[in-house]
């Protein structure tokens, strides 16, 4: 049977499938999902809105390079406005914690890189199917996207049910899932994904080439020419040699292979029918509660690939117990900022320990210039911002605090368009974290007031401490006024200390002890290069 005899010039213009826009496929449709309590992996409660833009005081404790290393290798799911929400209930907490030790199970983590990875093949597969130019193309890659879809539902259901899951929610999602892989709806589209793709794969046919002139007609039983030519020079065939043979790749298609397919349809039209209404029966057949867990369950694999780097290096990470009071500790704490920059470099990590206990409140930390107080002031911070995530902290064990804020105060460059002074600046900023901090914020201040002199900046200071002191604030103060340290029983003096054979050579290690009185001194002696260190250095000149 002659279905066209015009003569074609075959050019070639493929079309390359779209990584990356997965998640952009969205479904406003919910008539798949069966009834049930799992709305949400990362919230116990219903939908939370997420901010986009991170936290003013993200960049003062580094926290931006944390998030920024974490969500790398996962932009198609926009994960950065998860780590800018962190939760305010402790049981919301321990609902992602409990997610987390879950998929620390190597059993459980296979499963859910699994789904994820077929997941993200389906949505490719759908999205590409949407920008392809020819229609029976089109409406063969969403049967391939569905029967991907079905096939990756199916396998997680399976694989979840024989796993020991502890975690609320995935438990929760595993009965979800498994209710939804039995639905009326699901096991429809499973049926009918599977009888048009048999009935297509049962097609065969018969293209004849002669000069420019394509034919196609059915199969009737013709000789298979490549079997026989193959046969044919099989005897002079000697020993191993190259396989010229190329594989093409790409899922594009000419415009004679377009209509090559066109006259396949022609010939089968009740199957490509069949294709047609089905590609019609289940345009949204993607479940929103699959894709929200599919995008959510990103957050709780990127964090754990991050701890992993850590973990192969030696550092330990702990899930901290969340407390409504104050008393905080944590022992062998890092800053994972610049933990990872270490690690990276071949460096040497130092962990500090800390501990509060009624009724102190404030962390006075002194000491020698590049001691490791302000990295002592940014872990601070980075360990209780990580724990209201609800993933684990940089340490062997810790207990921290229930935030409602987190204020800052470091140095920054002066601004010259708002017309304001070093300390007027430092003024107004400091009046803006008083006006707005609660008995449940924290508050670090990192060397504020030093453009001014020792005696104003001292007296300053002690005003602004005295505000901290009545709103019972969880503080970390970095200073070089030892005076601050004594100021009254809230206060706890931190100092970092230096090699007691030679203090020029900084452990980075900060323990609670009286200030010195030589952290100023230190300070001045570097301004003017008086230090034992420089002296010699201009002396042997």
């Amino acid at each position: 049977m002659t279905v066209n005899d015009r003569e074609w010039e075959p050019t070639v213009g493929k079309e390359q499938p779209e990584r990356g826009a997965a998640v952009q496929v969205s479904s406003a449709r919910d008539t798949l999902s069966p009834a049930g309590e799992f709305h949400s992996i990362l919230f116990l409660h219903d939908a939370e809105q997420t901010p986009q833009e991170q936290p003013e005081f993200f960049r003062d404790i580094n926290l931006d390079q944390v998030v920024r290393t974490i969500v790398s290798d996962y932009e198609e799911f926009d994960l950065a406005p998860f780590f800018y929400s962190p939760l305010n209930d402790r049981e919301g907490i321990l609902y992602r914690q409990e997610v987390m030790r879950d998929l620390e199970d190597d059993g459980v983590m296979e499963a859910v890189v699994g789904f994820t990875e077929r997941m993200r093949v389906a949505l490719r597969y759908l999205h590409h199917s949407t920008e392809l130019r020819y229609k029976q193309h089109r409406e063969g890659w969403f049967l391939t996207s569905a029967r991907n879809y079905c096939d990756t539902i199916e396998r997680l259901a399976h694989e979840l049910d024989e796993l020991p899951l502890s975690s609320r929610g995935l438990r929760a999602f595993r009965d979800f899932l498994a209710d939804y892989a039995r639905s009326s709806a699901f096991t429809k589209l499973a049926a009918d994904t599977k009888e048009v793709g048999e009935e297509l794969a049962a097609i065969r046919y018969v293209i004849v080439i002669r000069g420019n002139r394509i034919t196609v007609r059915n199969y009737d039983g013709e000789d298979d020419y490549s079997v026989t030519l193959e046969e044919i020079f099989r005897k002079f065939r000697r020993g191993e040699v190259k396989d010229y043979r190329r594989n093409f790749k790409g899922a594009g298609m000419n415009h004679v292979e377009a209509q090559i397919l066109e006259r396949v349809a022609w010939l089968h039209p009740e199957v490509f029918r069949k294709l047609e209404r089905f590609c019609s029966d289940h345009a949204d057949y993607l479940d929103p509660t699959i894709l929200r867990f599919y995008r959510e369950i990103q957050f709780y694999i990127a964090y754990l690939s991050y701890v992993r780097e850590f973990r192969a290096a030696g550092l330990g990470f702990c899930y901290p117990e969340i407390s409504a009071d104050k008393e905080v500790y944590a022992r062998s704490a890092f800053d994972p900022a610049l933990a990872y920059n270490l690690i990276h470099e071949q460096g040497t990590v130092v962990p500090n320990d800390f501990y509060l206990r009624d009724p102190e409140r404030i962390f006075i930390v002194s000491g020698p210039n590049q001691g490791g107080k302000t990295t002592f002031a940014r872990m601070f911070g980075q360990l209780h911002y990580l724990a209201c995530l609800g993933v684990p902290v940089p340490g062997a064990e810790a207990r921290l605090f229930l935030f409602d804020e987190i204020f800052t105060h470091f140095e920054r460059e002066e601004n010259i368009t708002n017309l304001r002074g070093k300390l007027q600046d430092d003024l107004v900023r400091v009046k803006r974290i008083l006006d707005r901090a609660t008995p449940n914020s924290i508050v670090i201040m990192n060397e504020i007031f030093a453009s001014t002199t020792v005696k104003d900046a001292l007296e300053l200071s002690k005003k602004v401490l005295a505000r901290i002191v009545r709103l019972d604030s969880l503080t970390v103060w970095v200073t070089f006024l030892d005076e601050l340290s004594t100021l009254n029983d809230k206060t706890v003096s931190v100092v970092s200390t230096v090699d007691p054979d030679n203090p020029a050579v900084r452990t980075y290690r900060l323990v609670r002890q009286p200030a010195d009185g030589l952290a100023y001194a230190i300070a001045i002696a570097e301004k003017y290069r008086v230090t034992y260190d420089q002296l010699k250095e201009r002396i042997g000149r």
